[in-house]
């Protein structure tokens, strides 16, 4: 296969990862493929629904290591999924007739691309599969090659998405100063919201980085500087059963006890008990284009903390969210170790042809590779099993029993 021109594009919700991955792909390239042109579409398949792109000049080829050191996406995201018509005739981006995937595959036929990555979730790349598969069926050869990126590690069956452990990092950073409000007043009540709409693993991975700062600490309990009270007292994931009246009650204890606690909450934990609560009550649960509840507008941790407030006590109660915080910082050296594998073997796959989401295959012993595109899927769940999640939750004294969705 011939390959003179190649698109890159970022969808989706931010990652620490973005920027890394656009520096790292245009590196590749330049190192063993100079001669091929690069163009990046702006803010995902909106610019490609556009025709908004820049050509990566001879400065950016120069200067592509820069990008390892920010956060953030240079070339833009947004939120457009290509096979919802209706949404993208609302804004603008087609008009009302038009198919919205076919004016995608025009704008790469007449742009001459002959290789498409994408950085982004399940959504993105699957996306982008369909778009390959148009344009086969219609004369087009074009080699999609992906890469994972979400905040959540929630792709089927990828063992590791881009970001996710520095957004842990992330969050747990966030946590130390959030908790530090803990003796802002008497019997406080502090609800720290990480991001995972339906995996827990980000909430997770944060209390555990937290809880190992924690270890690394000196305390003074003898003025009230205690591990005690800086310490996670709960973690609420998507992925355990949810018992408000005995973790009140065992909380209650702790408050009682510590004066404070502290609660780290998966956006996502709860949300089945939200959404059913706020549809009886005949209020509408408003979705995005994904047909994805939008959290922003039921506060999960407003909803926890009302929940809890009563029960425990609390005479002040503290939500904050560390979204928006974790998931825009530049990767670290994890992330930019798996970024670097990643988009390398990315470079290798378009050239030779292969498409698929570059990652480790967990069901294929965790190999690096091209993962075909009908095996990739969202919504993969936390495994509460693994042992050091158990281990955690046996530290603070809460109970581990999995959630039980199907009914």
């Amino acid at each position: 296969m011939s390959v003179r021109r190649v698109a890159l594009l970022t969808a989706g919700g931010f990652a620490p990862c973005l920027s890394s991955a656009v520096g790292g792909l245009i590196e590749r390239y330049t190192e063993i493929a100079p001669e091929i042109e690069i163009i990046a579409y702006q803010h995902g398949y909106h610019g490609l629904l556009t025709g908004t792109k820049v050509v990566v000049d001879a400065e950016t080829r120069a200067k592509a290591g820069l990008l390892h050191r920010f956060g953030g996406s240079p070339i833009g995201n947004s939120r457009v999924k290509l096979t919802n018509a209706k949404d993208c005739v609302k804004r603008g981006l087609v008009t009302e007739g038009q198919n919205p995937l076919e004016v995608a595959a025009e704008q790469l036929k007449a742009d001459g691309v002959d290789v498409l990555h994408t950085i982004g979730g399940d959504d993105t790349n699957t996306t982008a599969a369909d778009l390959a598969a148009y344009l086969h069926d219609n004369g087009y050869e074009l080699t999609v090659v992906g890469l994972p990126k979400t905040i959540d590690n929630d792709v089927v069956p990828i063992k590791q998405s881009l970001g996710a452990w520095t957004a842990a990092e992330e969050a747990a950073h966030f946590a130390k100063n959030i908790i530090g409000e803990h003796r802002s007043g008497n019997r406080m009540l502090i609800v720290h919201e990480v991001m995972g709409r339906h995996c827990g693993w980000l909430t997770a991975a944060a209390a555990a980085e937290y809880r190992r700062w924690l270890d690394a600490q000196e305390w003074v309990p003898s003025i009230g500087l205690s591990r005690e009270r800086w310490d996670i007292h709960a973690v609420f994931v998507p992925e355990l059963a949810l018992d408000i009246d005995a973790e009140a009650a065992r909380l209650r204890t702790v408050m009682d006890t510590q004066g404070n606690v502290n609660i780290f909450l998966s956006e996502g934990a709860g949300m089945h008990e939200i959404v059913a609560q706020l549809e009886a009550s005949g209020q509408e649960v408003l979705r995005d284009a994904f047909g994805h509840v939008r959290l922003d507008t039921i506060n999960p941790g407003q909803w926890f903390a009302k929940q809890f407030a009563e029960k425990l006590g609390a005479e002040k109660v503290m939500v904050q969210k560390s979204g928006y915080y974790s998931r825009a910082a530049a990767a670290n050296a994890e992330d930019l170790r798996l970024i670097k594998s990643m988009t390398d073997l990315a470079v290798e796959c378009a050239l030779r042809g292969e498409s698929g989401v570059i990652g480790h295959d967990e069901e294929d012993g965790d190999r690096l590779k091209a993962i075909a595109f009908p095996r990739i899927a969202g919504g993969k769940a936390f495994d509460v099993s693994v042992p050091w999640f158990g281990t955690m939750l046996s530290g603070i004294g809460q109970a581990l029993v999995p959630a039980d969705h199907s009914s």
